[in-house]
């Protein structure tokens, strides 16, 4: 049977509605994203959110920033090789700390927002967040656009990678996501979502100008804070379930599922 990963991007708001919205997301996805209290969050929620994902048997990972609360770390910006390296390395110490007093293992990184993509793309900044994860645990899985810079630099030095792709953004036709500023960029209906991963599960997407781009994913991703999240990931799942994929977090090293190729 084939797996793949469905995460989501966790720990990032507070108040009774995200509390809720959490709690019936983690049941449905099998990694969670927890941010790290730069771009969002803080040691409080790094813990509620790493006890529920415990409680159900979800994956741990990193999910650092650029340190912007205001625009939620989503904004252009742009850092220096040994700027990434620190925030990253500053993000994981954070999160490791709550974690083992949880007595909890972290299991992966993925990096959030604009950082995602600064270091996804643009080879010092990929070549230092690589070198940071090393330098840290050289254990942890990285989660990365496919076919990325990131992807590839990470493999070159032996660490585990998670292609990922997402079900509930638009690509253009180099492979990367729409800015959110489109107004296109976030799929939110279940006709989108499914068409979208039903090309994905065939290794392709379709971009925004219409062109079939080669996507290949070990990982989807649903956006907590996209619209009707939790019956997204509840349509997602049940679409991976009736196709006969098992949906399960990686293990290091990362066997990519039969039929799927490198990114």
């Amino acid at each position: 049977m084939t797996t793949i990963d469905l995460n989501c991007d966790l720990g990032e708001y507070d108040g009774e509605e995200f509390l809720l919205r959490e709690a019936e997301l983690m049941p449905l996805i099998t990694s969670a994203n927890i941010a790290c209290g730069v771009h969002a969050g803080n040691q409080t929620l790094m813990r509620r959110t790493a006890r529920l994902a415990a409680e159900h048997d979800v994956a741990i990972g990193a999910h650092p920033g650029f340190p912007n609360r205001g625009d939620f770390g989503r904004s252009d910006r742009r850092a220096s090789p040994d700027e990434v390296a620190s925030l990253v390395l500053e993000q994981l110490t954070t999160l490791s700390q709550v974690l083992m007093e949880e007595r909890l293992p972290l299991r992966h990184v993925k990096p959030h927002g604009m950082l995602y993509h600064f270091v996804s793309w643009g080879h010092d900044a990929a070549e230092s967040f690589v070198q940071a994860v090393t330098a840290f645990d050289r254990r942890l899985l990285i989660i990365a656009p496919a076919g990325s810079v990131l992807i590839m630099l990470a493999e070159q030095a032996g660490l585990g990678v998670v292609r990922e792709a997402f079900v509930d953004r638009a690509y253009r036709t180099d492979g990367t996501l729409v800015p959110r500023s489109h107004p296109d960029a976030l799929f939110t209906t279940d006709q989108h979502v499914l068409r979208q991963l039903r090309e994905i599960l065939q290794g392709f997407v379709t971009s925004i100008d219409g062109r079939r781009v080669p996507l290949h994913a070990d990982s989807l991703c649903v956006h907590a804070d996209t619209p009707r999240s939790v019956e997204l990931a509840r349509l997602i799942r049940a679409e991976l379930e009736s196709a006969g994929y098992r949906l399960a977090s990686p293990t290091r090293p990362y066997q990519p599922s039969p039929g799927s190729k490198r990114g």
